[in-house]
């Protein structure tokens, strides 16, 4: 994928009657005019916000969605090693899950402490050299950039639990450096954002540099792994009180820019050469069908997650009768306005044609393991819709500009809801909760207790479905080494194997696992391993228990 890279430039000569080689850089300017006045050193600040972009999409691309490590998703084949095959071993967790394997495609250890120190070089650049610029600005640019570091530790803290932590004093950096406490990294992460959310301007007066809203919103998201409940809560109210709330329309989220639940957005343009390929590998084969065009499709929802949704109505379908094989038609046009926004099924309205992920279908369907090149066909009956452009016309380009949504109010609410019941505050919890079920319309009554646990625990599967979280949620709790429903051990994932019938608009729809050995969660997985690298390099440090 393609990320921001921002640059500057200075055009110069060379004298001819110069006897020496000029050995001073010509396609950069010095630190020092870099941070002599505001405009450039927003430009320098800017090459850290990039790294926005590489949390969401760019580091996780190696593995693909994480929702393939869980039931809600699955990649068709084990041919394209990153956005198929890793997938597929991760959810397995057999011997494949080596300290190196993981640390290699899950850890993401260099890629964050070499966007720390850049971070940090930037900190410790506007102390030194900042000292001209307007002292507002100094503050606001100070407090972007411990934004953007918290945001950088609380990746890798999630991830391990126990980091090495680096401020701005450059001369501490050291080959041997001892690993924190993860109390003392959920320090560090707080204090910066924290000091962010102070200093930093509201949306309205940020013009579009980051704001006060996504300090706020990475507390109530970082708090939550650190089980800070009370920060969790005063985060959200904060972002209550700055204006932010939900969208009347679920699906206008992912694609209206600059909706008013959307606190970070990440935006493209195709004029600047700023685009991805989410559209790629995820919108229906069909589409590039159509076109003689091959792509779409490489990842698709599984049956196990359809069947998470709730009717419009409320309730829960009975889905037993096809769990083997049936000519009756499934209920999706029965259910709730978020399984319309997030999944596409057989004859679902997609781009002025109806969706047919059949046997000779336009988008077509592909047997599981058993041939080699799905080519946009699905493996499980369905395609994703969330995040998917459907204004996207192939006809013009394969790249893909359909704005990302990094934090949203919708799942700070959820936080809030999560963090109010781990404090007793069930009137807190069950206003959260009520809040987001009815905006798409369903039924709520007050709950206490583990009812109240279980409901927030749905609202969260169902409402930040393939937001990247899921399996994020199921290893902080601890649940994910657990036996599934509850865990991600011993089970297999499935779909719809789907073929027209003799009478014309029938189909017999057949349950088909998807899976070729169980899914396992091996609870060492609870915090990834450290990388070689760093054990090789670093004497004071040591391989965590649960991988040596």
């Amino acid at each position: 994928m393609k990320k921001i890279i921002i640059a500057l430039s200075l055009c110069c000569t060379l004298a001819a009657c110069n006897d020496f080689l000029d050995m001073t850089p010509r396609d950069s300017i010095s630190d020092k005019v870099m941070w002599a006045n505001t405009e450039s050193a927003e430009y320098a600040v800017n090459s850290i916000y990039s790294y926005s972009y590489d949390i969401f999409a760019n580091w996780p691309s190696q593995v693909g969605m994480t929702e393939a490590f869980t039931d809600e998703f699955k990649y068709g084949s084990y041919n394209n090693f990153a956005y198929c095959y890793i997938p597929s071993r991760v959810a397995y967790g057999g011997a494949d899950l080596t300290s190196n394997f993981v640390s290699v495609y899950l850890g993401c250890w260099s890629s964050l402490y070499s966007a720390i120190r850049r971070t940090n070089e930037a900190i410790s650049n506007l102390k030194s050299l900042g000292s001209g610029l307007p002292e507002a600005d100094q503050t606001r640019l100070m407090a972007e950039l411990k934004l953007m570091r918290g945001w950088l530790y609380f990746e890798l803290v999630k991830r391990y639990k126990e980091v090495i932590i680096y401020d701005e004093d450059l001369s501490k950096i050291a080959i041997d450096k001892e690993l924190s406490s993860e109390e003392a990294g959920w320090d560090f992460i707080y204090a910066d954002l924290e000091f962010a959310a102070e200093n930093l301007p509201a949306k309205a007066a940020a013009k579009g540099r980051l704001d006060n809203g996504a300090a706020n919103a990475l507390i109530a998201r970082s708090m939550l792994y650190a089980k800070r409940w009370s920060d969790v809560v005063s985060a959200v109210n904060n972002l209550e009180e700055l204006g932010y709330g939900l969208a009347d329309d679920y699906a206008s989220v992912f694609t209206v820019s600059g909706n008013k639940e959307s606190i970070l957005q990440y935006n493209f343009s195709y004029s600047d050469a700023v685009y991805h390929e989410f559209d790629f590998y995820y919108t229906p084969g069909g589409d590039y069908k159509l076109v003689d065009q091959q792509g779409g499709g490489y990842g698709t929802p599984t049956q196990e997650m359809v069947e998470s949704y709730e009717l419009a109505t409320g309730g829960v379908p009975d889905w037993t009768p096809w769990h083997s094989s049936t000519t009756a038609e499934p209920p999706y046009k029965l259910l709730e306005p978020r399984f319309q926004a997030s999944i596409l099924y057989n004859g679902a309205s997609w781009k002025d044609r109806k969706i047919e992920p059949f046997v000779g279908g336009v988008d077509g369907w592909c047997q599981w393991n058993k041939e080699p090149q799905p080519q946009g066909r699905t493996t499980t009956g369905y395609y994703l819709r969330k995040g998917v452009d459907e204004n996207h016309d192939l006809t013009e380009r394969t790249q893909s500009t359909q704005h990302f949504v990094l934090l949203r109010y919708g799942e700070a609410l959820l936080n809030k809801a999560e963090a109010c019941y781990r404090l007793e505050d069930y009137d807190g919890a069950n206003a959260a909760v009520k809040a987001i079920r009815g905006r798409v319309g369903l039924p709520y009554s007050d709950l206490r207790g583990d009812a109240l646990w279980k409901a927030i625990r749905q609202e969260r599967r169902i409402e930040l479905a393939f937001e990247g979280l899921w399996y994020w949620d199921l290893r902080r709790w601890e649940e994910a080494a657990e036996a599934y429903p509850t865990g991600l051990n011993g089970y297999q994932v499935h779909g719809l194997k789907i073929e027209p019938t003799a009478v014309e608009g029938q189909y017999l729809y057949t349950y088909v696992s998807v899976d070729d050995q169980d899914r396992n969660f091996p609870a060492k997985m609870y915090r990834f391993p450290l990388p070689e690298s760093e054990l090789s390099a670093n004497k004071l440090v040591e391989q965590y228990p649960e991988w040596r």
